[in-house]
């Protein structure tokens, strides 16, 4: 086997993945799965700002199980990459030096070890969704896949569109034949000799803990920066007391800062009120200003959604809490809306006592389920004929959907432009065959000797 690893460092943690290939492996198999992943303790890189040596120093307990993941004797020919997303791309409009010198610290510890290191960049918004789509398409071979007598045949199905949700960022990224009227949202890809137009947006600060914040930030503006503040999003019997630089730490929220110290503390109240949650969630969407002939929100050109899509990330979190935790189906917008509401509505006792180890993230399930839902349906525009055709997942197969493989199949040239030769697969053709031939010999035989046998029994008598 052969291996390659990716580091995701995301907003709000980093995560490992290791991929893993036969060592035969020509260029154009879809063969690389998930070998093992490893989740980084403590936040993402871009919040040690104040001190870029520990981002390097964060990485090291994963770093040290990649070592045993990957055979000693592979070390040296296994790629390390390291792709960094919304969080560092935030941290690179606030301040470029800082975010260059988290990434050397970073480049430094990744260096230290034994593998061919090729590089820690911050990711292009397009790129991650990019990456995720290939990502996706390339697990469940909608690309290509192998025929039963070894050849590569290209599976007569349509991609999926993706959908991505994370800490700081959020991306949808589909195949469309319509006309992308904003250049900057097309990409044209040639994979395995096919073609694809792919329309691709992300959205800094609509990832999950920048919507949070930008959320408090209005909620607090909303009511004048007093001492105490109500929160329809929260739920009834839970309340906190914050600083205001926890909240406008951010170029999401900055030019929301009040004249106030932001060491000033402001008490938080949960009312846990539906209808009013989705009333304040809806004003971080810009609707209404729109330059192209249809769009998303901000001003965002998209065109209409269509076929099959795949939402992972916090999606799959959202989504699967409403499930598992909640007991509700969500198959129609209503249903999704319904389960936001419900929510809402429990109080923060019976949430504790439903999901006890969910404790931290619990607080933010109404807010962050209204956000999905407003997300999909006022957004995206998915309606009740286009919403049942989204899958919620967190893997295909074995292996987690996200950007990074994506990523690495890109960089090891691991995904040809041209269709690959028939001939490559000859050899596992040849023994398909010889099975076959002995099945075939083998059932005749046994046809004609039973044949035979009552032939002779007939005779007999």
């Amino acid at each position: 086997l052969q291996y390659g690893i990716v580091l995701d460092a995301g907003s709000s943690h980093t995560a490992m993945f290791i991929y893993k290939w036969p060592a035969d492996k020509e260029n154009d198999t879809g063969v690389v799965s998930e070998h093992s992943m490893c989740d980084v303790e403590g936040p993402g890189i871009s919040s040690y700002s104040s001190n870029p040596p520990a981002a390097g120093t964060s990485l090291e307990h994963c770093l040290n199980q990649a070592l045993r993941d990957v055979p000693q004797e592979k070390h040296t020919g296994t790629p390390l990459y390291l792709g960094a997303t919304a969080g560092m791309r935030l941290l690179n409009i606030a301040d470029p030096q800082v975010s260059d010198t988290v990434l050397r610290a970073v480049a430094a510890t990744l260096k230290m070890y034994p593998f061919d290191f090729r590089g820690a960049k911050i990711l292009s918004g397009e790129e991650e969704g990019v990456f995720g789509w290939v990502t996706a398409n390339y697990l469940l071979e909608n690309f290509i896949k192998r025929g039963w007598l070894g050849e590569w045949i290209q599976p007569q199905k349509k991609t999926l569109g993706a959908m991505d949700f994370g800490g700081a960022s959020t991306q949808i990224t589909f195949e469309t034949r319509d006309v992308i009227e904003n250049p900057r949202n097309e990409v044209m890809l040639k994979l395995y000799g096919q073609a694809y137009k792919v329309y691709t947006h992300s959205f800094l600060c609509y990832g999950r803990d920048q919507v949070l914040k930008r959320l408090l930030s209005k909620l607090l503006q909303a009511e004048s920066y007093q001492e105490t503040v109500s929160h329809p999003c929260w739920p009834m019997g839970y309340n906190k007391s914050l600083l205001l630089s926890s909240i406008y730490d951010s170029p999401c929220t900055e030019k929301e800062r009040p004249s106030l110290a932001l060491n000033t503390t402001a008490t938080v109240v949960g009312t846990g009120n539906g209808n009013l949650c989705a009333l304040h969630v809806s004003k971080l969407f810009d609707f209404t200003n729109c330059s192209f002939s249809r769009c998303s929100f901000d001003g965002v050109f998209q065109p209409e959604v269509s076929g099959n899509f795949i939402a992972f990330s916090a999606f799959f979190y959202t989504v699967d809490f409403i499930q598992t935790v909640m007991g509700r189906r969500v198959y129609l917008p209503s249903d999704l809306k319904d389960a936001a509401d419900t929510i809402c509505a429990t109080s923060w006792s019976e949430l504790l006592q439903n999901a006890p180890k969910l404790e931290k993230r619990l607080p933010d399930y109404c807010a962050v389920s209204t956000f999905v839902y407003l997300l999909t349906t006022k957004g995206y525009s998915f309606n009740n004929h286009s919403f049942p055709n989204i899958a919620f997942q967190k893997k295909a197969g074995e292996t987690s959907i996200g950007w990074a493989l994506g990523y690495m199949l890109n960089l090891t040239n691991m995904i040809p432009a041209e269709m690959p030769s028939y001939h490559k697969s000859m050899l596992y053709n040849y023994w398909v065959i010889l099975i076959l031939l002995f099945v075939v010999t083998t059932l005749t035989s046994l046809v004609t000797a039973i044949c035979l046998l009552r032939h002779s029994k007939s005779s007999i008598i």
